[in-house]
Parts: C-alpha cells; sequence; structure tokens
C-alpha cells in the first residue's frame, strides 16, 4: 500500500466586508472589523432598538440591570488572544438601544413558582406561562423590536419535556414567537447574568440583538458574485407525537456575499426514509429546488446564478440529483456537496525547517483552511485549525485537542477542489448568532440545522419565505 497522499494546500483565511462599497473596510476579525469600521447595514436598523422584557415575577429588574450593560463598557477575560474588550453597543453598532415602553415589560404572576414546582410536567406549566405573555404582548408589537425573556436557572426542570416527549422550551417559545414575526432572545440566568467573563456575554447578545433588530453586521469580501450557496436540512416529527408524522423540508439560500436572510420551508410527503435520514424523491427535490432558485431570482432583479453549489450533511440520492439538475438546468455549473462533520481523520503539522528533525510536528495545530483530496471526488479540509493574524502568535480556537477535518464528497460537479473548499470555509464566518471567528460547518447547514429543529414544532407552515432574524 503507497504512503503517499494527494497534494495539499492550505486556503487563506477569507475576509469580512464591513461595507457595501469600501473595500477598504476588511477584516479577517469579525468583531476588530466591527469596532473599526461599524456593521455591514449601518444605518438601516432603527435608532433606537427597542427591547420589551418578559420575566419572573419581581425579578425585572435584574433583567433591566442586564440590558444596561450594554451600553457600559466590559473588559474580556478570557479568549483574550481574540476576543476585544466591549466598548459599548453605540460604539460598535452606531445606535442606540433601550426599553421599550412601559406597557411592553410583563412580570409573570408570582404563583407561577408554586405550580411550577408541584406539577409532575412543569414544562407545561411554564410554557403555558410564557406563551401567554407573549400574546398578552401582540397588541403592543408596534411599540418593540426585540424581545427579552429572562429565564431563571431554577426553572431548569421546564427546559425538557419527558423522555417520551419531543419538547425542548427555546424551539417551543422560538416557534411561536416565529409564528408572529417577532425576534426573541431567551437570556439564561446561567449563560448570561451569573457567567463570570461579561464581555464574552455582552458581545454574544450585543449582535444577537443587532441582527434580531434587522441588521447586517458584515458580508463575506471574497466570493464570486454570480454564484448561490443553498444549505438543506430536513426535520422529521416523531412518531410519539400525536400528529402525524412527516418531514419538513428546510432550504436557505445565501448570495455571493453569505446573505441568507430569508428561507422556504414545506411538509414534502414523497419522501423515503433510510437509518432516520429522510431523502426525496425527484419531484420533491425539484419542487424545493425550484422554491429556492426563486428566492435567489426575487433578491437579484430576476437573474439566476452562474453557479450554484448545494450543501447537505447526508448523501445525494440519485433522484434527488436528477431533481436538482432539472431545477437549475439554465445555470452553467452545479455543484452538490454533501459536508460529513463526524470523521475519523486527523492530521499533524509537520516542521519544514532545516533544522527540524523528520517528521517532527510543530507546536501548533494543522492551520485552518487546509484541504487535502482523498479521492477523486473526495477530499478533506479543515474548518478548524490554526490562525495567522489574529493576534501576535497562532490563534487554536478552543485550544484543545487534535483539529479534525469535515469531510467533502461531490456527488455532481467537476474542476478543482479550490473554489468549493474555499466558500465552505468562508461560510463558516457567517453565523451572525456567535461571536467566534468561525463554525465547524458553513452557515448553509448550521442554520439549516437550527431551522429544522424550530420549524418542525410549528403547526402551520406558510408559503412565503421565512426571515431567519425570527428563528435564531
Amino acid at each position: 500500500m503507497s504512503s503517499e497522499i494527494f497534494p495539499h494546500v492550505c486556503l487563506a483565511e477569507p475576509k469580512l466586508a464591513f461595507h457595501p462599497d469600501r473595500i477598504s473596510d476588511r477584516d479577517i476579525h469579525p468583531l476588530k472589523g466591527l469596532i473599526r469600521f461599524g456593521p455591514y447595514s449601518s444605518g438601516l436598523v432603527p435608532d433606537p432598538i427597542r427591547v420589551a422584557t418578559i420575566a419572573p415575577a419581581t425579578e425585572g429588574a435584574r433583567l433591566f440591570d442586564f440590558m444596561k450593560q450594554l451600553n457600559s463598557t466590559a473588559r474580556a477575560t478570557e479568549r483574550i488572544d481574540y476576543l476585544p474588550n466591549w466598548p459599548g453597543f453605540h460604539s460598535v453598532f452606531g445606535l442606540h438601544m433601550r426599553g421599550a415602553s412601559r406597557t411592553c415589560h410583563i412580570e409573570l404572576d408570582a404563583g407561577l413558582e408554586d405550580e411550577f414546582q408541584a406539577s409532575a410536567s412543569p414544562h407545561v406549566v411554564l410554557a403555558d406561562r410564557l406563551v401567554r405573555a407573549v400574546q398578552s404582548l401582540d397588541a403592543r408589537r408596534a411599540e418593540f423590536d426585540v424581545l427579552f425573556i429572562y429565564i431563571p436557572k431554577r426553572w431548569e426542570r421546564g427546559y425538557k419535556g419527558g423522555p417520551d416527549e419531543d419538547f425542548d422550551l427555546h424551539d417551543h417559545i422560538k416557534a411561536m414567537t416565529a409564528a408572529r414575526r417577532m425576534p426573541v432572545q431567551l437570556v439564561r440566568e446561567d449563560k448570561a447574568l451569573a457567567y463570570p467573563d461579561r464581555a464574552s456575554v455582552i458581545w454574544r447578545i450585543g449582535l444577537a440583538l443587532y441582527v434580531k433588530a434587522g441588521g447586517v453586521p458584515w458580508k463575506l469580501a471574497e466570493t464570486d458574485p454570480e454564484t448561490a450557496y443553498v444549505g438543506l436540512s430536513y426535520a422529521v416529527r416523531p412518531l410519539e407525537s400525536n400528529r402525524p408524522r412527516f418531514v419538513t423540508c428546510c432550504s436557505q439560500v445565501f448570495d455571493a456575499e453569505g446573505a441568507g436572510l430569508e428561507f422556504v420551508a414545506y411538509d414534502a410527503h414523497e419522501v423515503e426514509i433510510q437509518r432516520d435520514n429522510p431523502f426525496l424523491s425527484r419531484a420533491e427535490m425539484f419542487r424545493v429546488m425550484t422554491r429556492s432558485l426563486d428566492l435567489y431570482r426575487r433578491r437579484h432583479a430576476g437573474r439566476s446564478p452562474r453557479r450554484v453549489m448545494v450543501h447537505k450533511t447526508t448523501e445525494f440520492k440519485a433522484e434527488e440529483t436528477d431533481g436538482c439538475m432539472e431545477a437549475f438546468h439554465l445555470c452553467e455549473a452545479v455543484d452538490l456537496v454533501q459536508v460529513v462533520e463526524d470523521v475519523g481523520w486527523r492530521g499533524v503539522q509537520i516542521q519544514s525547517t532545516a533544522e527540524a528533525k523528520k517528521g517532527e510536528p510543530t507546536a501548533f495545530p494543522v492551520s485552518r483552511g487546509t484541504l487535502l483530496g482523498i479521492a477523486p471526488a473526495e477530499a478533506l479540509l479543515w474548518t478548524h485549525g490554526s490562525v495567522r493574524g489574529i493576534g501576535q502568535r497562532h490563534y487554536f480556537q478552543g485550544a484543545r485537542s487534535t483539529p479534525r477535518p469535515v469531510r467533502l464528497i461531490r456527488h455532481a460537479g467537476h474542476g478543482p477542489w479550490d473554489d468549493v473548499a474555499f466558500a465552505i470555509l468562508a461560510l463558516s464566518k457567517m453565523d451572525w448568532n456567535n461571536d467566534a471567528l468561525y463554525d465547524a460547518l458553513p452557515v448553509t447547514l448550521e442554520y439549516a440545522k437550527v431551522l429544522a429543529r424550530v420549524v418542525k414544532r410549528m403547526n402551520v407552515l406558510g408559503s412565503a419565505p421565512y426571515q431567519f432574524r425570527f428563528f435564531m
């Protein structure tokens, strides 16, 4: 057996754009770029951003105190090689945030605590109270932009349902508020109010608040302007549910700048399920890809993309491939790429200096962006690894374990891997609900997972596209 490996390359860390016209407003670091240049969508977000609140009885003041921290400064005490100090909401985004009018702040009744503790189904009690509180804000919807809901740690028993129940409090609330087109931020006591590094918390909440109010913090700076990226995911309603089992298909389209503000979702009927993974018929895949293409055209004056890249985590069956090709027959190139996260491969970077012993590893992990072909239609891409240019030394996000690559399998398309891999690398930096440098998966798949999880809990799916900010 040959010990030779395919040639490998190391792709440059993708840059982000912080202004639609000024090409100088670019940075590889999302948070430092915001501080230096401000957000991409400057001037397009309401000023001030008005925040409504729901809190336990007598604890509304705790949530208000937390909101005040957004307008203050905070010094980073963790991830200091990456995380900048928080300079205040106005300094970062160029606009203000404040509490909405007095009628937009609700404290739940004091009787909830005893009822919650005594109930054998505390999640039902908690969800019912929160749903009623949200419903009471419907009449005030024009008076606020984003809703904050404070969840104390003592309600932890209500986060999940029983062993035979498919219930998640976070997803339940998101599904209910998304149907009302109401952006919501859950503020958990353990992860927000009590978390020791205040800069880390405030960066995450501040970024989420800006995006949920309709803002675009950054976009991709270096992509093909005539390429569209589609992320595909499925949600299967479990058999234990008292509603019929069905598959909800979610498709989100990202343009060349990585903006995927809307997505389509619908219940698929011609589906084959293998090992809990749904696969669409040719007709169903054609239907969802056609709707995805329509979404792209609507945002680009009726123009179709020259090239389309479709990402999903499971293989493309022959019927699915045929459905995609039929939908995209006017496009010059179509790449159907399966992205596999759980792989057994690992890599070590070897010293290249003359003084080093043969095979001696470097003191830092494999570089992020390393691309290694392993078969004609397969490659390994390190979306997680060492990055230069973040600080004075190599930056390794998480700083533990040996980074493993994702496995890319191309089920349709041809040509070198470089542009396909670079797009995935760049899209891994487009999660606006995260303050990290990157995610392990491209946003086409990270967002798709979130969407599928929440959408399957919605009783009715509309035919119009949904805005992602109501689900994040």
